[in-house]
């Protein structure tokens, strides 16, 4: 086992300091901007609000992936253990059916494509009049 050289003087007091004020950089980062009494005066700028995401886009994007797997054949087609509605998996159920007959005809790209269109149809015609039934498997 052999010694190790102490560290110079200036790097031992560098990180007792360091550390803590790091951190307090850190914390305080978040808490510039836009006073309270400012907010209305245009003076100084507002964070962008935070995007939302739709349910229509939801439902296209979880019923997107889970096609995808369903149909490449990496899931079993629990629609509960993929966090699906009952109407969700109606959805993922015809937009797959449509896919595998596009991946025979026309390749893996086109059911891929075809994949995003049902998906993106199926659930925009689902919200269009403001969304599912009132139960919570609906």
């Amino acid at each position: 086992m052999g010694t190790q050289a102490a560290p110079p003087r200036g790097v031992t007091a560098l990180r007792s300091w360091l550390l803590p004020l790091c951190l307090a950089g850190a914390l305080t980062a978040g808490c510039g901007g836009v006073s309270g009494t400012d907010a209305g005066a245009g003076h100084g700028t507002a964070p962008p609000s935070p995007r939302t995401t739709s349910p229509e886009e939801l439902c296209a994007r979880i019923v997107a992936h889970w096609s995808r797997a369903v149909l490449d054949g990496d899931t079993y087609g629990d629609y509960q253990s993929m966090g699906l509605s009952n109407g969700q998996y109606e959805i993922l159920r015809r937009v797959v059916a449509t896919a595998r007959t596009v991946k025979r005809r026309e390749g893996a790209t086109a059911a891929a494509e075809s994949i995003d269109r049902g998906a993106r149809a199926g659930c925009a015609d689902r919200y269009r009049r403001g969304g599912p039934g009132k139960g919570p498997w609906q």
